[in-house]
């Protein structure tokens, strides 16, 4: 068995698992996914493994969703696969890489990068960034990342080589694993929030968050940083 199917097998051991805002239900012969909080609707629409593309595209208003780990994905559809090999091309068809993450995340092979490495080899349009300061940083994280509205990545990186978090304004299950993002924002602050889900890890700042550390700095202007 592939390594990638024995780690699908693990994960979906129970009876239902969860990944992010998917909810996955092993039934005889197969397995069904849909929006975990369309948990016991009837009336959802089947779809087809090759529209899982287009399920995470749009959010339910129709509008497109450049971050695929943002906790907008649409409701009102499921999708059955026969096997492990069609589960995995579907999780990965609507979280893009985060399966490679968790493979590498459980041997302790996975490697991070702070922010400040990540902004420090920016080029072109995007080196200005490098220049956000440290206050900057923990206000734009805070509101960026956030589970609520934000993203349901788990974050494992830090600031810089100091190793401090990449924000205060983030709560401290931002950055633990064994905590179900969905759950969290939820119920910020919640000790509720550790349950039985497969983390979206996030090993190092998206091509997202650098844009925004980008703008931030070319609107506010780059301000000294804390020594």
């Amino acid at each position: 068995m592939k390594e990638s199917e024995q780690l699908l097998q693990a994960l979906v051991a129970e009876k239902v698992s969860r990944i992010g805002q998917l909810e996955i239900e092993r039934l005889e012969g197969g397995f069904v996914l849909s929006h975990r909080d369309d948990a016991g609707r009837s009336d959802l629409r089947e779809h087809e493994i090759e529209n899982a593309f287009e399920i995470a595209r749009f959010d339910d208003a129709g509008n497109y969703r450049p971050l695929k780990t943002a906790p907008t994905l649409r409701h009102g559809w499921k999708i059955f696969v026969r096997d492990l090999l069609q589960l995995e091309r579907v999780i990965d068809t609507i979280y893009p890489g985060r399966l490679a993450m968790l493979r590498a995340f459980k041997p302790g092979a996975l490697t991070t990068t702070s922010l400040r490495e990540t902004l420090n080899r920016q080029s072109g349009m995007y080196r200005v960034a490098a220049k956000i300061s440290d206050e900057q940083i923990d206000r734009l994280v805070g509101e960026f990342c956030r589970s609520e509205g934000g993203c349901l990545r788990t974050i494992l990186w830090k600031r810089d080589t100091c190793k401090k978090d990449p924000s205060s304004k983030l709560p401290p299950e931002k950055f633990d694993p064994a905590v179900d993002q969905y759950l969290s924002a939820k119920r910020p602050r919640s000790a509720t929030a550790a349950t039985e889900s497969i983390p979206l890890l996030c090993q190092e700042a998206c091509n997202l968050l650098v844009a925004a550390c980008r703008d931030t700095v070319k609107l506010e202007g780059a301000t000294p940083s804390a020594p």
